[in-house]
């Protein structure tokens, strides 16, 4: 425990170093409004360290991350609002308050039942604070599009609001399809995009049902996306064909070979 301690006393010190008098120019300047960019970097980088199974290099991203907490906490310290030990009391109140069936005496079947009082404890906070209307309450407006969609489903899901099975919601993306289909006979761009908005909204339902985290996955299509390409590219540089020269039959070709080569590697 000391060791811990002495951990986050040193970085705590050494970042009200950077913002006193005689610290660094940069982090002097920087505000909550500049520092808000860092934060997503940091997190996404985390989210590569994981992917990449290098214990190293998540350990390092971690730390980022860490920084850019203590970094806003000494911020808000400088403005008398709040400091870290507040932001870390706040974490350990709210953990203890919403797990009643590890530091008190309530029973819960599940994981399952655990996420849903979750949800009610929650529900019930915001509404102590004037808030808690909506169980779709707390999930960031600044989330990625896809990833928000997923929290607002999960949200509902917990209320009942939800497919009984994947059949369900695999049903619901051709209904979705059908509709886009429909929307672009009529050519009505708005309505276009409406449809495929939904599609995609459907996808993500789907892939909640499935288990399967839709960033991830698309993520990693993409991932699968760049290697083809990248050995489409490559071959077409062997035949000596210049970029834009070659045939969408060709190129088509050379995918297919890709996604055998790359596959079986």
């Amino acid at each position: 425990m000391n060791r811990t301690c002495d951990a986050v006393e040193r970085l705590l010190g050494i970042m009200e170093r950077l913002r006193g008098p005689d610290g660094c120019p940069w982090d002097r300047e920087q505000t909550l409004e500049t520092l808000r960019p860092y934060v997503l970097e940091e997190t996404y980088e985390v989210l590569e360290a994981i992917e990449s199974g290098d214990p190293r290099e998540h350990r390092e991203e971690l730390g980022d991350l860490l920084l850019q907490i203590v970094f806003q906490a000494q911020l808000a310290k400088e403005q008398g609002t709040f400091d870290f030990a507040d932001v870390a009391t706040a974490i350990s109140d709210k953990l203890v308050s919403r797990h009643p069936h590890v530091f008190g005496d309530v029973e819960v079947r599940d994981a399952e039942a655990v996420l849903k009082q979750w949800a009610e404890l929650k529900k019930k906070e915001k509404q102590a604070k004037g808030g808690g209307k909506s169980v779709l309450e707390g999930v960031p407006r600044e989330m990625p599009a896809l990833a928000r969609a997923e929290r607002l489903t999960e949200k509902a899901s917990r209320v009942g609001f939800d497919w009984p099975d994947a059949a369900g919601a695999r049903a619901k993306v051709d209904e979705e399809l059908r509709e886009l289909d429909e929307a672009v006979v009529g050519g009505d761009p708005r309505r276009i995009e409406d449809e495929l908005g939904d599609v995609l909204f459907a996808l993500t339902n789907l892939s909640r049902k499935l288990a399967v985290p839709p960033e991830e996955a698309l993520r990693r299509a993409v991932g699968r996306f760049i290697q083809r390409f990248e050995f489409v590219e490559a071959e077409l540089e062997r035949k000596g064909v210049a970029h834009g020269r070659a045939t969408l039959e060709e190129m088509d070709a050379l995918w297919d070979q890709a996604k055998k080569v790359l596959h079986s590697a």
